[in-house]
């Protein structure tokens, strides 16, 4: 066999720099274990007492999965965009139209983090600055209610006082509608997180040196604080174990009552891995930025290795202590669930006094805003890579003096703006917008999990910086197949629109495509794309790999119409 060497391609004007070794990437994808803070409370509210179960067996899938990407995110040292990008590559012999969904799926999965986490965020500032007051029977609002309106129960006069003392500014909304399954509002939760997007988006500015430098100091700001909440409950001795216990899925979404390992109990176990996958897969983004290593040879493993590492041990962790102090009832509290009230639950396991609760809730802004910036900057170089290979409008492939991707940002920033309305809105809203991003990774996780075994196949021959196991390879292809089964079994648990809607979005990348295809490149792709395999098009023809990429393809699409057919609430 021979073995092909690609040069590292010095940056030129117009592209990205290579600026950063593993540990910039590292701390550019320390904002991954933020993602948590997303989707626990429905996590809980959905899976109960088995909750910090299907956190843990998420991240452990997670991890071994990403020993397949470090292997082919090796193949390309002057490619970014994640593993996406470097997967695509192993479809194109087989699909012009399978390849592009690999990178399109990648992207409206990861850019709503965008829009996600401001609202998140926003939430937890308005806590901060305008919080609902609470009453209770013997509060002096309510004894004057009652007082006041003979014959008023306490509860109805609780009701009441409560509602009349909400601050205006958390009801105040200057347009709202509802459009299908979801509706959107421009409120105070909007307003806010527009204004951290614009924020996040003059740092991301500066290009991936100085978003590393930046993330650098607000992950140590986040990771001590999460640590420290995850580990101060268990040192304290505040883990009630009688909170894990029975280990049975509930008999309903958001209701304490315990149910049995039936269909319906499955379904919301595997609606819980679905959800969850969304955020303990997510640090494969650290190999978002390997033609901005310095040496991407033996940077693109570490990264994506401690990145892996480092969210095994916060997202394992974070969610058992949550559980261990909370309860069941104390997780299907309706700010746990909704999201809004999860970093005051975090806060007061940790104790401390006001001074203390205050700190630890302004430092989970902070872990919020860094998953936000870890997410701009990787689906935006996502956006970037697609376009410089053929898949996505030229437009997307300008950066700017400073190596950022500034028109791939753009977009970003005004989709998500779009998103963030929508996302503002309501936890029904929210969840929806979550659940249709992941039907996304869930495919883009399938293709590339199976790029591994295809590169090894056809480009069996290119020197690999680190090469995988071949049973971890085996693993991850495996691996492909069950989450096909969260996503058919699963999304209908967030929103019974929310799997058609996923594969209608995914399929807006053949309209966009054929754009970009047939009539920006007259139906050639450009001569770099496959420079880092030292191929060319015509080198496309032959496939070494037969009909199992496409067998690989219908199966994947009958396992998942078999699980969303046969796991019923």
């Amino acid at each position: 066999m021979s073995t092909i060497t690609t040069a590292l391609a010095q940056p030129a004007e117009g592209e990205l720099h290579r600026n950063i070794d593993w540990r910039g990437a590292f701390w550019v994808a320390s904002g991954v274990p933020a993602l948590v803070l997303f989707s626990i409370g429905g996590i809980a509210g959905t899976t109960g007492t088995l909750a910090f179960a299907i956190w843990t067996a998420s991240m452990i899938m997670g991890f071994l999965q990403s020993f397949t990407y470090a292997e082919i995110a090796g193949l390309f040292p002057n490619k970014s965009g994640g593993a996406s990008v470097y997967g695509a590559t192993a479809w194109l012999r087989y699909s012009k139209f399978i390849a592009p969904l690999s990178v399109w799926c990648n992207w409206f999965a990861w850019s709503p983090v965008l829009s996600l986490g401001c609202s998140i965020a926003a939430a937890y500032i308005l806590n901060a600055l305008a919080p609902v007051p609470l009453f209770s029977e013997t509060s002096p609002e309510v004894v004057a209610y009652i007082a006041a309106h003979a014959g008023t129960s306490a509860a109805d006069a609780i009701a009441a006082v409560g509602a009349a003392a909400i601050p205006a500014i958390r009801t105040w909304t200057l347009f709202s509608h509802t459009l299908g399954p979801v509706s959107f509002t421009l409120n105070a939760t909007f307003f806010i997180g527009a204004v951290l997007m614009l924020i996040i988006f003059s740092i991301q500015h500066r290009g991936i040196l100085g978003t590393a430098n930046v993330q650098k100091y607000i992950g140590l700001l986040v990771i001590i604080p999460m640590l420290i909440v995850g580990v101060v409950p268990i040192v304290t001795g505040q883990i009630n174990w009688a909170n894990f216990s029975p280990l049975v899925p509930l008999a309903a979404a958001y209701a304490p009552e315990p149910g049995a390992w039936n269909i319906a109990g499955w379904t919301l176990v595997l609606g819980g891995m679905f959800i969850a996958a969304w955020s303990t897969y997510g640090f494969e983004t650290a190999v978002c930025y390997t033609s901005e290593f310095k040496n991407p040879g033996t940077d693109t493993f570490k990264a994506i290795f401690y990145s892996g590492l480092l969210c095994m041990l916060l997202f394992i962790l974070v969610p058992f202590t949550f559980q261990g102090v909370l309860g069941l009832n104390g997780m299907l509290a309706t700010p746990i669930v909704d999201g809004s009230g999860v970093a005051d639950a975090l806060a007061g396991m940790v104790g401390g006094g006001a001074l203390i609760h205050s700190l630890l809730v302004m430092l989970m802004i902070l872990a919020l805003v860094l998953c936000i910036m870890t997410a701009m900057a990787g689906s935006s170089r996502t956006l970037y890579q697609g376009s410089v290979d053929g898949w996505l409008p030229r437009y997307l492939s300008h950066v700017n003096e400073h190596g950022a991707p500034t028109r791939a940002m753009w977009t970003d920033l005004v989709f998500n703006l779009i998103v963030l309305a929508i996302a503002s809105a309501d936890a029904t809203s929210f969840f929806f917008i979550l659940a249709v991003s992941n039907c996304g990774y869930i495919i883009f996780n399938f293709l590339n999990l199976n790029a591994g075994w295809i590169h090894r196949i056809d480009n069996g021959h290119i020197t690999r910086p680190w090469r995988a196991p071949s049973w971890l390879l085996g693993v991850g292809a495996i691996f492909a197949y069950v989450n096909m089964i969260f996503m058919g079994a699963g999304a209908k648990v967030w929103n019974p629109m929310a799997l058609w809607a996923g594969l209608i979005t995914a399929a807006l990348i053949i309209p966009v495509f054929c754009f970009r295809h047939y009539i920006q490149d007259g139906g050639k792709f450009p001569d770099h794309m496959l420079a880092d395999l030292g191929m060319k098009s015509s080198d496309l023809a032959v496939k070494k790999a037969g009909i199992l990429p496409y067998l690989t393809l219908a199966a994947g699409v009958v396992v998942m119409l078999l699980a969303n057919w046969f796991f019923v609430i």
